[in-house]
């Protein structure tokens, strides 16, 4: 399962216009364009960043927290100017040093902390990545159960494992996992080795492996790796781990913990919180444990990793614009944004985030800086839960799992490059324009015509690259479409069209926004719609239009949407429920957008042309 390529060198031809930026000259402002790898980031830190900059004109979009997405657009030139990704490791991003800045003499590189800057740092010596904000993976604990039983809570290895036989003696679960997870397996393998991964041999083996090339694969090293897989085989023993949990997933565990049959689980800081706060539970952290106190430690992994496209370098007004917003970012109110209340803690020396309660019990490990950053490359993921569930399952023990883990990492793969799916013969810009996103256009026009309604509506985030002219592998196409797309349809009135797009415009009565930026207007098909900039994100609907006429609001018209609801609706985000009429007469379908676009394009079919679709007054 080697890092290599995702696809052949492409022979792309670029559509004269396209852009990865989103340049446009109609405002004389700055124009910087930010993928995001969640839209978690458009909580408290993008409405944040435009506050702090108004002379810059942000494009935010909600991208794929993969790095072989970001291969893709680079391979396509097609890079952005600010990347965020949360599962990184520069053995993943290697390929794209070169189309990346150097930030190692930067003042942010300085305000790191050495220990976690130079797991970032290649060999050469140059940094391209900074990690945000460090989320803590551990043990969440219920702490009535213990007291409700009079088992004290652990503070060793030793204890760890005698807590959860006298649960299971009581009929109860000590610990659960949700191994059916690829990260799950991998922190749990790597947080057994905590302490043999970070000596001396265990970082220079790190070391090693994150610069590896493909002439030269880096396997897993005969000191450090045979007693962390010891380690494992002794773990799972202890915590009781039975075949069927290599099934087990987030929610099932969860509700053990909840309805008080398991007394530990594995989770995140913020998880914790979630479970104190929504759930009333007394629930603290607890860390991965040590053979003593002193050897405990905490997993940690950037809340995302950060780089700027090198060819920032070539107008030094926008360069010096990037890195202005980089600092902000790296601030202590940019970290405190971007952690939008979650409990995380800081890889930066300058930056003061307040420790949540829920570290009551790792405190130890927090003040003696004990925070291990996760080796979190896409094969460590894939091959962790191969192997890990193996191990469950009774497959093989330490050895045999060292050599097959071991094999995995220095195996060449395949070698087969994914098959062209389709070709597009004509691209399309990303860019919000005058009257719209072309290649946004392009996606709802096909998924429309597609299904065969007489409206088709995209909300929140719709697409996140342009369309490009050229191959698409089965991957390819699927990024192109957001990641978390659910389709709504039903018979409405003309009234009724014009209700849902003010719902998907109008700010309401209590504030709340749904748009917040340019790029998530409402993009529909079969209409068109005028809107008036009231400034600072937010907008009015003025008249809509079908065929160039005004919408006959008492006719009846089949509706397609496709977007994230839970964006739409949740507190956190834009907070605007659907009204309730509409959420009865536009039902959820069950088809996979996905599944939906690419059965449009079924057959070498091209997408459908764009129209323009919107008219922003100003």
């Amino acid at each position: 399962m080697k890092k290599r390529v995702l696809a052949a060198i492409l022979i792309l031809v670029m559509m004269f216009g396209i852009t990865c930026c989103g340049i446009r000259q109609d405002t004389g402002q700055v124009q910087i364009t930010m993928y995001l790898w969640d839209k978690s980031m458009t909580r408290a830190f993008t409405p944040w960043l435009e506050a702090q900059f108004p002379d810059i004109d942000f494009t935010f979009v909600i991208g794929y927290n993969s790095m072989d997405y970001y291969k893709d657009l680079n391979e396509r030139g097609a890079l952005p100017d600010i990347i965020t990704c949360r599962r990184f490791s520069l053995n993943d991003a290697a390929q794209m040093s070169d189309m990346l800045m150097d930030l190692s003499e930067t003042e942010v590189v300085g305000s790191f902390y050495d220990t976690y800057i130079e797991n970032n740092r290649e060999p050469g010596g140059a940094i391209r990545w900074l990690p945000m904000c460090a989320e803590v993976d551990g043990y969440i604990a219920n702490v009535d159960l213990f007291e409700e039983h009079g088992i004290p809570l652990p503070e060793n290895y030793g204890e760890f494992a005698e807590a959860c036989r006298r649960f299971d003696e009581l009929g109860l679960t000590g610990y659960v996992n949700d191994y059916r997870e690829d990260y799950s397996c991998m922190e749990a393998l790597q947080g057994c080795g905590i302490p043999e991964l970070m000596t001396m041999d265990g970082t220079l083996w790190r070391a090693e492996y994150e610069s590896e090339t493909a002439d030269a694969p880096v396997g897993l090293d005969e000191k450090v790796w045979p007693a962390v897989f010891e380690k494992l085989e002794q773990y799972l023993k202890d915590t009781g781990v039975r075949p069927e949990d290599t099934e087990m997933d987030y929610e099932t565990m969860t509700s053990a913990l909840l309805e008080g049959k398991a007394a530990i689980i594995r989770g995140t800081a913020s998880g914790c919180v979630t479970l104190r706060e929504d759930e009333g539970m007394n629930t603290v952290m607890l860390p991965y444990y040590g053979a003593t106190a002193e050897e405990n430690w905490l997993l940690t992994y950037p809340t995302c990793q950060v780089a700027l496209n090198k060819e920032l370098e070539q107008d030094q007004a926008k360069c010096d614009a990037v890195m202005q917003v980089l600092e902000a970012m790296f601030s202590e109110e940019g970290h405190k944004r971007i952690a939008a209340d979650n409990a995380v803690l800081s890889y930066n020396k300058n930056v003061d985030i307040e420790i949540n309660d829920v570290f009551s019990q790792v405190m130890d490990c927090i003040n003696s800086n004990r925070l291990y950053m996760r080796l979190a490359s896409a094969e460590m993921f894939a091959i962790s839960k191969n192997v890990v569930q193996n191990m469950i399952l009774g497959t093989y023990g330490a050895e045999e799992a060292y050599r097959d883990f071991h094999a995995e990492l220095i195996s060449e793969g395949d070698g087969v490059t994914p098959d062209a799916w389709t070709s597009q013969k004509t691209g399309y810009d990303y860019t919000f324009g005058k009257n719209g996103s072309p290649a946004a256009s392009a996606v709802v026009n096909t998924l429309r015509s597609q299904i065969g309604s007489d409206i088709a509506i995209g909300y929140s985030s719709v697409v996140t690259t342009p369309v490009f002219e050229g191959d698409y592998n089965e991957q390819q196409m699927n990024w192109l479409v957001a990641n978390r797309e659910a389709m709504r349809s039903g018979q409405l009135t003309g009234a009724e069209v014009k209700e849902l797009m003010e719902w998907l415009v109008n700010v309401k009565e209590d504030g709340s926004n749904p748009i917040r930026h340019k790029n998530l207007l409402p993009v529909t098909s079969g209409m068109e719609y005028e809107l008036t900039d009231q400034g600072a994100g937010t907008y009015t609907l003025g008249e809509i239009r079908m065929n160039g006429k005004p919408l006959d609001e008492n006719a009846v018209y089949s509706v397609a949407i496709f977007g994230d609801m839970d964006y739409m609706e949740a507190a956190i985000y834009c907070n605007c429920p659907m009204p309730e009429g509409l959420d009865q007469k536009l039902a959820a379908v069950d088809t996979n957008v996905y599944t939906l676009f690419r059965e449009a394009l079924a057959g070498g079919k091209q997408l459908e042309a764009p129209t323009e679709y919107v008219t922003i007054l100003r």
